[in-house]
């Protein structure tokens, strides 16, 4: 079974292409969702997160409370290393547990869903990489309009700490482009039937 995983910055429409393969009836790990999940549930990470961050981790019933931790490593880039040294290992096991479930059930390929695929190293637990590529204005104003809470400002600042556009798409193997001008479905459908009939062209990275 092949390991996919699909990435690219805000806006650029990458949960978009996930839902159009999941729509095919192939699996998605959503990374970001799962890594919430974990933090919550995984006994050893809320013991480290507690220990690196303190009680406010969680709040009276023991949620994760999310405004207090992304306040603790806000423009803080050493605790936002520490947070993502702690989750990553972690949201990966639990990957590879959900792989190996879908492996026996038979699934040709699976696809691994994350913004931040390359810059947290799980790149390495995959096959093939796709990157769902927009323009930037595109993306901002995708973001805007869509989390209104949020300035130019504030989406550039994401931006900027993201892995930029031509890395990506150096690093991918294969790209989707979501520009809403050339239609994305035809785009999904071509890899489905490739990934689905083990067709994979090689590529050294």
């Amino acid at each position: 079974m092949l390991r996919i995983g699909i990435t690219g910055g805000i806006g650029s429409g990458k949960s978009i292409a996930s839902r159009l393969f999941h729509a095919l009836g192939v699996p998605v790990y959503d990374a970001d969702t799962r890594a919430r999940w974990v933090m919550e549930n995984d006994p050893a990470l809320r013991a480290e997160l507690l220990a690196a961050f303190g009680a406010d981790t969680y709040d009276a019933a023991g949620r994760l409370n999310r405004p207090a931790l992304a306040a603790t490593v806000f423009n803080q880039p050493d605790r936002l290393a520490r947070l993502n040294a702690l989750v990553h290992p972690h949201v990966g096991t639990d990957f590879a547990r959900w792989a190996t479930v879908q492996q026996q059930a038979g699934y040709a390929y699976v696809l691994k869903e994350a913004a931040l695929l390359f810059e947290a190293g799980s790149y390495r637990q995959l096959d093939r990489i796709i990157t769902v590529f927009a323009p930037m204005p595109v993306r901002t104003a995708r973001v805007l309009q869509r989390d209104p809470h949020r300035s130019p400002a504030d989406v550039a600042a994401i931006m900027a700490k993201q892995l930029s556009e031509d890395e990506k798409m150096q690093r991918a193997d294969y790209m989707l482009v979501n520009d809403d001008v050339q239609p994305l479905l035809p785009q999904v459908l071509a890899l489905h039937a490739q990934f689905g009939a083990g067709m994979l062209e090689l590529r050294t990275r």
